[in-house]
């Protein structure tokens, strides 16, 4: 159901990943990412999974929370590996059968495609779940800070970015309360095959939409009663500040990155 969706979410917590500095956080998730999409071989995808591992267990974020935050992409994972397996040609044919053509290559790249989505998904969701929206907001804006230079508006990006985040699990409960108005007045959205079904969310996404444009017209009116002017001379109530936790997390990526390049350069 809608309210498994743990997208967005923050877990409150003391564990070492709560304890990082935001914009510490925010740069070892794009380092992540990065050695995630140069990972070429069987071994240093064993040794990855076993870092992500780590993270998990030093986040203290139960395994079933994290289950739920892949669970909502699955049907995408599972289609973009099959796509893969049927579309990539090969010199090893597994199967041939008419038009239907399945390669070793193409078995392997689904595989890769699979692991690499999985990684992706957990490691920006174990972000959000240790990290307070509004903590990765101004992480946000003093990252892109020196680009004010050039144009580039740090707080407002900043600030659409984190009242995004925040609404999503209200606007899933929301979804929620609306599916079940519509069940008890009759409406079926499970049977029947996917033309019928998409034309059932209708009675759904109509109010859904009037109430995310009601929520977004009452968020406006409030800043503006408040005389909300951006970040010009804004102060924060909490201030970012690295401690010896973001040195030791920044030492344990820095090592954790030269192994996946050694990794990458034997098995090449």
């Amino acid at each position: 159901m809608l309210k498994d969706i743990t997208l967005g979410q923050y877990f409150p917590g003391n564990s070492f990943l709560h304890r990082m500095d935001a914009r510490v956080k925010l740069l070892l998730i794009l380092v992540y990412i990065v050695i995630l999409f140069t990972i070429k071989s069987i071994a240093v995808y064993a040794l990855f999974t076993l870092f992500t591992a780590v993270v998990i267990m030093f986040s203290q974020i139960p395994l079933i929370t994290i289950a739920k935050s892949v669970r909502p992409m699955m049907f995408f994972i599972v289609f973009t590996a099959i796509i893969n397996i049927f579309m990539t040609p090969g010199d090893v044919v597994l199967v041939s059968y008419g038009i239907i053509t399945i390669t070793a290559d193409g078995i392997v790249l689904a595989a890769k495609m699979v692991l690499r989505f999985l990684f992706l998904i957990i490691g920006t969701s174990m972000l959000t779940f240790t990290t307070e929206p509004l903590a990765l907001t101004d992480s946000i804006e003093r990252l892109l800070s020196p680009f004010r230079k050039i144009g580039v508006p740090a707080h407002e990006l900043a600030m659409m970015m984190s009242i995004a985040i925040r609404f999503i699990p209200t606007l899933l409960e929301e979804t929620e309360k609306i599916m079940k108005a519509q069940m008890a007045r009759g409406a079926d959205f499970e049977s029947g095959n996917i033309l019928k079904r998409s034309k059932a969310l209708i009675p759904i996404l109509v109010p859904l939409f009037i109430s995310a444009f009601r929520r977004a017209d009452d968020l406006a009116t409030a800043m503006e009663c408040r005389c909300y002017r951006g970040g010009d001379n804004r102060t924060r109530m909490k201030q970012l500040k690295m401690t010896v936790v973001d040195l030791k997390a920044g030492i344990a990526m820095t090592v954790f990155t030269a192994l996946v390049i050694v990794g990458n350069i034997l098995t090449k």
